[in-house]
């Protein structure tokens, strides 16, 4: 499963830090997860679709 959370945050105007402290995880949290180093988890995928103003369908494409 891809992510389109890089896409997504910049459209938003927003760097990984105000999405990490909007989330309350860190930075290299959200730099795992836009690099498909770590799976978020439901509760942080919601956060962040939250944050970026979308759902979280809208986050994540199949490949």
């Amino acid at each position: 499963m891809k992510n389109r959370i890089r896409e997504l945050r910049k459209s938003a105007g927003l760097s990984q830090e105000e999405v990490a402290k909007l989330c309350k995880v860190s930075r290299q949290t959200i730099n795992a997860i836009e690099n498909d180093k770590y799976d978020p988890t439901l509760q942080l995928a919601f956060n962040m679709a939250t944050v970026l103003d979308t759902t979280v369908d809208e986050l994540f494409i199949n490949k």
